[in-house]
């Protein structure tokens, strides 16, 4: 596991660096393989900004948050990458299980509505 977090356009205390690394640190638990997350805290205004990047083998996660503290910046941006670990991790079970994907779905969905059009 690797975090490299970088401060732009503050001041980066160690309070901050630890617990941004802490949470970022419990995602690793959800992926299968070693991640590598590049953490950019940032100030722009009155906004604090956490923009985080994970990649974990061929997973590739991305979220950005916006708030007026830069603690609550980086609860946001874990809630969303946790989701959307979540998502990727469900998503691929169902394909393993042999569940409809996505395409199959929409395919499915769309001769329904061309046959309810036809009626």
């Amino acid at each position: 596991m690797n975090i490299a977090i970088t401060f732009r356009h503050m001041v980066g205390t160690d309070a901050v660096k630890q617990y941004a690394h802490d949470k970022i640190a419990k995602l690793q638990r959800f992926l299968r393989q070693a991640m590598t997350a590049q953490v950019t805290l940032s100030v722009e205004g009155l906004d604090h900004i956490a923009d985080v990047r994970i990649s974990s083998g061929s997973q590739q996660f991305h979220a950005t948050v916006r708030s007026q503290d830069m603690y609550a910046s980086i609860d946001k941006v874990i809630d969303k990458l946790d989701r959307q670990i979540e998502a990727d991790k469900t998503a691929s079970m169902a394909k393993k299980r042999g569940g409809t994907s996505a395409a199959e779905f929409a395919a499915e969905a769309h001769e329904a509505a061309e046959g309810r059009a036809r009626d």
